[in-house]
């Protein structure tokens, strides 16, 4: 974005960074970064039952993934970010290192596990970031606990889902139900990176479905089943975010349509939308560049 002064809505053609070599027939190329270049990671598990990382030092940027991934799915931005800030990825409820949620759990009992780790970690107020069910996340930390969150951004966020894409995300929930195992991960990576997926992101989309292929059953199936339910929680209550909010997502993302961000950025106060073209559901490890510069843009505003 090019303006000094927050846009409400709107898709950049040229991208996040509005820069002239940033159109959208643009291909990024995924790097990684050598260990040695890295700052140092410390891991941890909180006392009641919280797997994290935490790397870098600054101002705190909390991570939050998706359904069936687990925190390092985060590398790209984990390894930018850390630059210039505190950045703390964790698992959420039923996935990695972490406890299982309840039988019937909610987005409170997910808002309040960052709690349990802020306070485990010593940080009072910090950014919020999540991807997918993690943004739902995020935005209920965010609304649940203003005066904790500095700034909060979705990545790929649903919203408000039309009852035919209702009805085939909480088919694949019952199927997971019934199934007891990840069903259809090939299809899954489909929806996420492409079919058939690009050779040039087939290690990523290979890291992706081991995660998904290892995630705990249990705790998948209960968080996805909140996940399919979950999207139309936040709808009323957008207004009251009073901080800087970012709604971040692909033009390609048939699970996070731009529709659905560009009607949270209305409603936030504070709100700003922007579309990465050609980016599909996993952006954060596909555009990795482009998530981050917006992701910094973000973290540039001033804090509420």
């Amino acid at each position: 974005m090019t303006s000094p002064e927050p846009m409400k809505t709107g898709v950049d053609p040229r991208g996040p960074a509005g820069g002239e070599d940033d159109g959208p027939c643009r291909r990024e190329v995924h790097t990684v970064v050598p260990a040695a270049a890295r700052p140092a990671a410390i891991e941890g598990i909180t006392p009641a039952g919280t797997g994290y990382t935490v790397v870098g030092e600054g101002e705190p940027l909390v991570l939050i993934h998706g359904v069936g991934m687990q925190r390092g799915i985060w590398a790209p931005q984990i390894d930018d970010l850390a630059r210039t800030h505190r950045v703390i990825a964790y698992d959420m409820l039923g996935h990695g290192d972490s406890r299982l949620p309840p039988a019937e759990p909610t987005l409170t009992d997910y808002a309040g596990q960052l709690v349990e780790l802020l306070e485990h970690l010593g940080i009072r107020r910090a950014n919020v970031s999540g991807h997918s069910m993690g943004a739902l996340v995020a935005l209920a930390f965010a609304l649940e606990h203003p005066e904790r969150t500095l700034r909060m951004a979705t990545v790929n966020a649903v919203h408000q889902r039309t009852p035919a894409q209702r009805a085939a995300v909480r088919a694949r929930a019952l199927a997971l139900q019934q199934a007891g195992a990840p069903a259809g991960i090939p299809a899954t990576l489909a929806r996420w990176f492409g079919d058939p997926v690009p050779e040039a992101l087939a290690p990523l989309a290979r890291q992706a479905g081991e995660y998904l292929a290892s995630v705990d059953l249990q705790g998948y199936a209960r968080t996805y089943r909140l996940f399919a339910n979950a999207d139309g929680e936040h709808g009323h209550r957008l207004q009251e975010l009073a901080m800087p909010a970012l709604f971040l997502t692909g033009s390609d993302d048939t699970n996070s349509l731009p529709s659905m961000s560009a009607a949270m950025a209305e409603q936030a106060p504070q709100g700003v939308l922007v579309v990465v073209p050609e980016a599909r559901h996993m952006m954060t490890m596909t555009h990795a560049q482009a998530v981050n510069r917006a992701l910094r843009e973000w973290l540039a505003r001033p804090a509420a």
